[in-house]
């Protein structure tokens, strides 16, 4: 099979397009003949050697995407050769063809496209447990996102709308602001405009009930933008570390810090299975429209992550063998 691989850590030039023998499968797993492949900031981080990595050189990259069962282990029922499915945490994904383990895998309904699910695997079940799990999302609740333009932040947007709160985003330009509000943002705001500020007179001053801060180093600022008795959701820092919290101002303030990380909610087939389910209804009934994807060849994957890394891409990025 052909994959898309790299022998040492280093920018996107390290990643060759080449012939490797085919994975094998153990009783418990599926091989799976892949048809889109999400590409992932994770991967430019793997790339680096930035962050864990299994195996020995060649290293694979990719841990998301959808295809086509080829071939099935003698231990593995519930599946046939020929069904659609999809998965968001198995390794060694930029490849022709994956082997998943069973508990990994995700059946895919026909209404949904292999592109679509390799552009919501990750993104998109995070976006669910932020907000069914980190802070539960009430009718009338008004949520600040961070980074809203982003492939999270215009998916709990979109997710946080359905579930019957409202949003205001913050983004870093009137360009991606329009995307934003497209995704169906009440307002937005951008980082450059005093924000704090601005979001404390769109809430006459009490502000929001709840903070998704994925940016890190705006961790004080989101308890400013917050009201008394509020949540601050901490799941990224894309900006920087976060200041350590003093538990002292949550307790004067009786607000809420929590944070949130996927795989410890991903710890079964059911709630995988259980999970996507949902978010796969809201995808079919039209609650979640996604951006139409960036689309590169495998081949291509050293352009493609030259595009991620350029921060020019506002949608998702993704890999077709």
């Amino acid at each position: 099979m052909k994959a898309l691989v790299f022998e040492k850590f280093g920018g996107p030039e390290v990643l060759k397009y080449v012939e490797i023998p085919d994975p094998s499968i153990n009783e418990n797993e599926i091989l799976v003949r892949m048809k889109a492949i999400g590409l992932n900031y994770a991967d430019i981080y793997r790339r680096k050697g930035n962050y864990h990595l299994a195996g020995n050189p060649p290293y694979i990259c990719g841990y998301e995407g959808a295809g086509v069962v080829e071939a099935i282990g003698s231990g593995v029922e519930e599946v046939q050769v020929g069904d659609r499915i999809a998965f968001a945490d198995v390794p060694f994904a930029n490849a022709e063809l994956v082997a998943v383990p069973f508990e990994k895998i995700i059946p895919l309904p026909d209404e949904v496209s292999f592109e679509t699910a390799a552009s919501l695997m990750l993104q998109g079940l995070t976006a669910q447990y932020l907000t069914r799990d980190s802070y539960t999302i009430k009718s009338g609740d008004i949520a600040l996102v961070h980074a809203a333009a982003g492939g999270v932040g215009q998916l709990l947007v979109q997710i946080i709308n359905l579930l019957g709160g409202k949003v205001i985003g913050l983004t870093s330009s009137q360009q991606k602001a329009e995307k934003v509000l497209q995704a169906g943002a009440e307002h937005v705001i951008l980082y450059d405009d005093n924000w704090t500020e601005k979001v404390l007179e769109l809430t006459s001053n009490k502000g929001v009930d709840v903070v998704y801060e994925s940016v890190g180093s705006t961790i004080m600022e989101s308890f400013k933008a917050t009201r008394v008795g509020g949540t601050v959701v901490f799941y990224g820092m894309a900006g920087g570390d976060p200041v350590h919290i003093d538990p002292r101002m949550l307790m004067d303030t009786s607000k809420t810090l929590t944070g949130g990380d996927l795989w410890n909610v991903l710890t079964s087939k059911e709630e995988r299975v259980k999970r996507s389910i949902e978010l796969f209804s809201w995808i079919i009934q039209g609650g979640i429209r996604l951006s139409e994807p960036k689309v590169y060849p495998l081949s291509k994957g050293e352009e493609a992550h030259q595009f991620l890394e350029s921060r020019q891409s506002t949608g998702k990025i993704i890999l077709i063998p």
